[in-house]
């Protein structure tokens, strides 16, 4: 058990009902949509901008889901249906990981993430000069399209 904190001011996202967490399975369709044509999967501090990236999105007419991907480890333990289940085949996909894109090309096709340390800024302008923003978001999943 752990409990993981963030220093930005992150929105409070439930996971749809389910027996016990979704969380335990290490990941999960937390904002489904009725015909998604694509996946957002984000962890941590990124799904909100995922969550606010899909609102986006519908607004255009391009539905997609909003994956919490807590735990790679837990989530390669699932049965192929729930895995498909969470990662519909032939739906393109965009991760949202301020971390590092390092393993999320097993998932998605396409990223949004830092692949370098270093740079010292207030949080918000280091989002937005490293496109952790909903227009960047919204572009990489409509080019997937």
């Amino acid at each position: 058990c752990a409990i993981l904190l963030t220093r930005q001011d992150v929105p409070s996202l439930s996971p749809p009902p389910h027996e016990g967490h979704p969380a335990e399975k290490g990941a999960y369709v937390l904002r489904p949509s009725e015909s998604p044509k694509a996946v957002i999967v984000a962890t941590g501090s990124e799904v909100g901008l995922a969550v606010e990236a899909q609102a986006a999105l519908a607004s255009q007419g391009i539905e997609v889901n909003v994956v919490s991907m807590p735990s790679w480890f837990l989530f390669e333990q699932q049965s192929d249906a729930y895995r498909a289940s969470v990662f519909p085949k032939g739906l393109p996909c965009v991760s949202v990981e301020a971390a590092a894109t390092l393993g999320w090309q097993k998932y998605a096709q396409a990223h949004v993430g830092i692949d370098h340390f270093g740079a010292s800024a207030p949080a918000e302008r280091l989002f937005e000069e490293f496109g952790f923003t909903v227009e960047n978001v919204v572009a990489k999943v409509t080019s997937l399209l």
